[in-house]
C-alpha cells in the first residue's frame, strides 16, 4: 500500500475523507515528526504531530503550528555543544522546517 492509499484508507475509514491533505501538508508533518523524533525521542514523533493536529483543528494554521512545535523541539542553540544552529550535528538547520507561512 502507498502512502497516498493508507492517507485515503485512513481517512475514509475517520469519516474525514473530505480532508485536503496534499503533499505539501503531508511533508510540513513528516518533518515535523522526523524533526521531534531526532531532537526529542521518537514517541515525540506522533504525539506531536497529533497535538500540532489539535491545533489546527481549534484554528492555527499547520504551518504556524508545525513552525512552532519545530522550534520548540530544535532550539537554535544547541546546548550540548553550545553550537549556534546545530550546524555540526547534520547540516543546515533550517532544511525541512516548516515557515509560519508555509500552508494555511
Amino acid at each position: 500500500m502507498t502512502l497516498d492509499e493508507w492517507v485515503r484508507s485512513v481517512t475514509a475509514e475517520l469519516g474525514i475523507d473530505d480532508l485536503d491533505l496534499d503533499t505539501d501538508r503531508m511533508h510540513i508533518l513528516l518533518d515535523l515528526a522526523r524533526d521531534a523524533a531526532h531532537a526529542v525521542q521518537r514517541p515525540a514523533a506522533p504525539l506531536t504531530t497529533f497535538l500540532v493536529g489539535v491545533a489546527v483543528g481549534r484554528g492555527q494554521s499547520l504551518g504556524a503550528a508545525a513552525a512552532r512545535a519545530t522550534a520548540l523541539a530544535m532550539p537554535d542553540d544547541d546546548p550540548d555543544t553550545g553550537d549556534p544552529g546545530g550546524e555540526t550535528a547534520g547540516g543546515d538547520p533550517t532544511v525541512g522546517r516548516a515557515s509560519p507561512g508555509d500552508v494555511p
